[in-house]
């Protein structure tokens, strides 16, 4: 039985190691919220990086402090090789992998599955989250529901994995759909797959990657499972005008970043702007109820919190703290620590970088405070 008086739902979008960010603020939720024992949201959805940390709020939803203890103590003492493998020897045998099957077209060795071995997160989640927690407070009361999204490569659809307290509410639109699963640590690993840099992961019998990717409508899966309101934490920093003076072409490096940067913030920034359009229409429709073949349209506040600094430019002041292996791979791409480029603030998962990223989002949710009181009142 669910014991929700406000149904706000917590999205989490995806940003590699930007993910970071999002922790300061849930911290800085948990002191701003009055006290209570069990997480504030009936609701959570997450993506890529943003999967994880769903996963852990959820884990432990009968206890929001000991989540945000966890999930700190993961991100504040993050080093790289306890995502992707960085040593040496693995690093100069992907790379002449990659060469050999260039050059010979695929002949004398298998196509490579990915440009880095995240298997070290694989051990992380298996060591650091009980899923099987998930179910348990669900049936407790502590959480309503739970969903983490993938991208399927053969079906080209984007598919929302969910536990809930409800029973069939599967959903299937065009490009994306809902499956109720029992979610584990493949699902979460195929959440974070990023095209190309990791592996994909296979699911029953398809392979899926990265979350984000044909994720068109990232609201929706917290909205379908019952949120009533949302809160946002997205690390994508849209406030600020990009650069645009005249450069040299940019580089590979530069090219991956943005197309990674694209991945991750086109698809929620469509997504409100449609949210926006109908709460607009619901208002000034508001004696005459707007519905849909399924359902009675309804008014739905949120509240969107995101960087308040360029965090690209963040990365640039950490670039020596990643493993020497990373930085030559990253130098032959064009980037060193004055390039502004979106790849190296997805791949810094060291300490340094990520305790700023807390530090950051921890002052930006206090500096909102009235708006995140207000979106669970």
């Amino acid at each position: 039985m669910s014991t929700f008086e406000n149904k706000v739902g917590l999205v989490l979008p995806g940003g590699g190691a930007r993910g970071a960010y999002q922790i300061g603020v849930l911290k800085a939720i948990s002191k701003i919220l009055p006290a209570r024992v069990s997480n504030p949201f009936s609701v959570i959805s997450g993506t890529s990086a943003g999967a994880i940390n769903a996963s852990v709020i959820a884990s432990k939803a009968d206890s929001f402090v000991d989540a945000i203890d966890l999930l700190n103590d993961i991100w504040g003492n993050f080093k790289t090789n306890r995502v992707y493998k960085t040593d040496s020897l693995t690093m100069f045998k992907s790379s002449l992998h990659w060469l050999v099957a260039i050059v010979s077209g695929g002949i004398l060795v298998k196509n490579p599955k990915s440009l880095l071995n995240n298997a070290p997160l694989r051990s992380l989640l298996m060591e650091s989250i009980n899923l099987d927690r998930i179910r348990s407070n669900i049936d407790d009361g502590n959480l309503e529901a739970f969903a983490i999204t993938a991208a399927g490569y053969s079906s080209r659809k984007s598919k929302t994995f969910f536990q809930s307290n409800k029973k069939n509410i599967d959903w299937e639109k065009f490009r994306r759909e809902g499956i109720e699963s029992k979610i584990g640590t493949d699902h979460l690993m195929a959440s974070v797959a990023l095209p190309i840099i990791f592996p994909a992961v296979k699911i029953d019998n398809e392979f899926f990657g990265d979350g984000a990717m044909r994720h068109a409508t990232p609201l929706s899966p917290a909205i379908r499972l019952g949120a009533e309101k949302l809160l946002i934490i997205t690390t994508d920093n849209n406030k600020n005008d990009p650069d645009t003076d005249e450069r040299d072409d940019p580089s590979l490096g530069e090219i991956g970043g943005y197309m990674l940067d694209a991945l991750f913030s086109s698809g929620l920034l469509a997504d409100l702007e449609r949210l926006d359009r109908i709460n607009q229409i619901i208002k000034h429709s508001s004696n005459d109820p707007i519905s849909t073949a399924s359902k009675q349209m309804k008014h739905l506040d949120y509240c969107i919190i995101s960087p308040s600094k360029d965090i690209n430019l963040i990365a640039e002041g950490h670039f020596s703290e990643l493993p020497y292996s990373i930085k030559l791979l990253l130098r032959g791409l064009g980037l060193n620590n004055q390039s502004q480029s979106e790849l190296l603030s997805f791949l810094l998962f060291e300490s340094s970088f990520t305790q700023e990223l807390i530090e950051l989002g921890f002052q930006d949710a206090i500096e909102q405070k009235e708006q995140i009181k207000s979106i669970f009142q």
